[in-house]
């Protein structure tokens, strides 16, 4: 078992952690805290163009299927 010391600005160093790494902290509450460390995105991945992206939301199905008046009536209090 490692134990390990926070600093003055509640630093921990982890032994196995590297530079850049990202960890998900989860109370388990009585003092217990749980590091689950997240996937890093796999190398090469690029994010979708401007084009693309506009492209997606266009023949997106989250389109509304009814006219904002028809929705304002529904969703307002009289």
């Amino acid at each position: 078992m490692t134990i390990v010391r926070a600093d003055s600005k509640r630093r921990v160093v982890l032994p196995s952690a590297e530079a850049g790494d990202v960890f998900d902290v989860e109370d388990r509450g009585g003092g217990r805290l749980l590091l689950v460390r997240l996937q890093k995105p796999k190398a090469g991945t690029e994010h979708p163009s401007r084009e693309e992206c506009l492209r997606r939301v266009r023949i997106s199905p989250l389109t509304p299927t009814m006219p904002w008046e028809e929705l304002r009536k529904l969703t307002r209090e009289p």
